[in-house]
């Protein structure tokens, strides 16, 4: 297994908050790999990061690194809003809160937001597993009185 260069957790960092958490589909390149897909990118060399996902109220989505022109990490993610949830007012509002929770995303485990974050009525968990080179979570959104409304899986690490 190589080693995790010792700046690539701060790249995450940036590079999350300059795409989707900061910047929601404002981020999105105009012609993506994949048609039909969404395309985030934020670059930093030696550095370069992908974000490429499909649908929204469930959707499913990969990040990559590359240094150097070598992809080195990557995450795979799938995961969206509940099945019974289906104004968009609704689903505004928990990706709205999604983005301000994955702001917080740290240093010590930048796969996707904090352990714990409450705003207005709702609460983000994120329990992972794992160290940068090989990792695993989940994230779910409820609101202050249980009743859940989102859930994500994620799984990655460094590849060989």
């Amino acid at each position: 297994m190589p080693s995790v260069p010792h700046d690539l957790a701060a790249f995450l960092v940036e590079a999350k908050r300059r795409t989707y958490a900061g910047f929601d589909d404002d981020a999105t390149v105009a012609t993506p790999l994949l048609a039909g897909s969404k395309q985030l990118e934020h670059r930093a060399p030696p550095y370069a990061y992908r974000d490429i996902y499909f649908g929204m109220g469930f959707f499913v989505g990969q990040e990559t690194v590359s240094r150097e022109g070598r992809v080195i990490w990557s995450m795979s993610y799938s995961g969206g809003a509940r099945v019974e949830i289906r104004d968009r007012e609704t689903f505004l509002d928990i990706y709205k809160f999604l983005r301000q929770a994955l702001l917080g995303v740290k240093v010590e485990q930048p796969y996707r937001g904090p352990p714990l974050f409450e705003l207005d009525g709702m609460i983000y968990r994120n329990q992972a597993e794992g160290a940068l080179d090989r990792f695993q979570g989940v994230e779910t959104i409820a609101r202050q009185d249980g009743t859940p409304l989102y859930e994500l899986r994620y799984s990655g690490g460094l590849l060989c």
